[in-house]
């Protein structure tokens, strides 16, 4: 399967995490990004050294002139489960605007074309490293990482297409 790309749709699914009264919800990707403009950015997982001290902090402190420039929702996934995703959420306290969502199986990742077959390191199917800006579900900016690298996908690179 192709990796989504600049001009196509969001496709729909469903991805997890804890509200603020600490209960498990199902979140529709469109509901969360129609109609709306919207930064949805996906790392290998949780905890990992790259994506726990460069890309989500990235967009944590970047998220107010993110918001200035018009997005409205910065939407992180990981192949993880929603408890991981609370547990890391909660090493952050600072993050006022960055939703850590869970494809636990997954599923959503594949359907953009971007698993990453980790399974030489123990981690299995992942998500590769990636940035995507989408107004009203379409696809403007897609930055996909080759391999473990970070130099395309980050805040700033967002920032620069806005």
């Amino acid at each position: 399967m192709a990796p989504i790309a600049v001009g196509d749709a969001l496709p729909e699914g469903t991805l997890a995490c804890f509200d603020e009264n600490d209960q498990l919800q199902q979140l529709s990707v469109h509901a969360l990004a129609a109609g709306k403009k919207v930064i949805l950015f996906g790392v290998p997982g949780a905890f990992t050294p790259t994506c726990s001290m460069k890309h989500v902090p990235g967009f944590i402190e970047n998220a107010e002139e993110l918001k200035s420039k018009g997005v409205d929702e910065i939407l992180l996934i990981s192949v993880n489960d929603p408890f991981v995703m609370k547990a890391w959420a909660k090493t952050y306290p600072e993050n006022k605007h960055v939703k850590f969502l869970a494809d636990g199986s997954g599923t959503y990742t594949h359907a953009l074309g971007l698993e990453l077959d980790l399974s030489e390191k123990g981690l299995g199917t992942r998500s590769r490293r990636f940035a995507l800006l989408a107004d009203n579900l379409v696809v403007k900016v897609a930055n996909i990482e080759e391999g473990g690298a970070f130099t395309i996908s980050g805040a700033e690179e967002i920032l620069n297409a806005l």
